[in-house]
């Protein structure tokens, strides 16, 4: 278990070292708009966001599975966490 609060908290630093990443990204992208850069630069650095967006996306999913995955075994009751996870993952596909 002191594992995977480990493998937990290196997950946080993470996602969280990504989203500055992607704050700076976004302001990069604010100033081209505002200085009247080409279109197709300003929509080159939308995709790059977007993929950073997707990356980060898969980092935080798999620190809710390590966190879903220790409370099901503490709870005693893997099929409520387990219905948790499947409404998580529905509810973020449907956008």
């Amino acid at each position: 278990m002191a594992k995977e609060l480990k493998d937990q908290e290196a997950l946080k630093k993470d996602v969280m070292a990504r989203m500055k990443r992607i704050e700076g990204q976004v302001r990069g992208i604010q100033r081209m708009i505002d200085e009247g850069k080409e279109c197709e630069d300003i929509l080159v650095q939308v995709r790059a966001v977007r993929s950073a967006l997707r990356s980060a996306t898969t980092q935080i999913m798999r620190r809710y599975l390590l966190r879903c995955n220790e409370q099901a075994v503490q709870s005693g009751d893997p099929t409520a966490q387990y219905d948790k996870l499947m409404k998580l993952v529905s509810d973020f596909i449907d956008g």
